[in-house]
């Protein structure tokens, strides 16, 4: 199976597992110029950017601890563009996930990290 295919499949999961809990998938794989988000949700008035990480064994270290800071300021960037395109308000809350798969088993990490700012 191909690393695409590998991914595709993990976000799958993922947003099977939000939409479980209730939210709505707005878009997957959002990409501009500053970066891309894996899954975008929203649910009671507040969006979620969801970074999915997936790891099919241990060799390369669990999917919690892949999402580095430099990842987390590119997300970030990513969000404030999607939030500008759409025209979404400040009275509408945001906040960042992290959603892993390790072995199968499929973890929702709410508020994974806080808003990076570009400077």
């Amino acid at each position: 199976m191909s690393t695409r295919s590998k991914g595709n499949r993990g976000e799958d999961l993922a947003c099977s597992l939000l939409e479980e809990e209730g939210y709505d998938i707005c878009a997957r794989n959002y990409r501009c110029k500053f970066g891309e988000i894996d899954i975008i949700a929203y649910k009671q008035n507040t969006y979620v950017f969801a970074e999915v990480k997936y790891r099919e064994s241990s060799d390369s270290g669990y999917a919690e601890e892949a999402v580095s800071f430099a990842k987390q300021r590119k997300i970030c960037a990513a969000a404030d563009h999607f939030r500008m395109r759409m025209q979404i308000t400040e009275q509408s809350g945001f906040r960042f996930d992290v959603i892993t798969i390790n072995h199968g088993e499929v973890t929702h990490y709410e508020n994974a990290f806080s808003y990076v700012g570009r400077f």
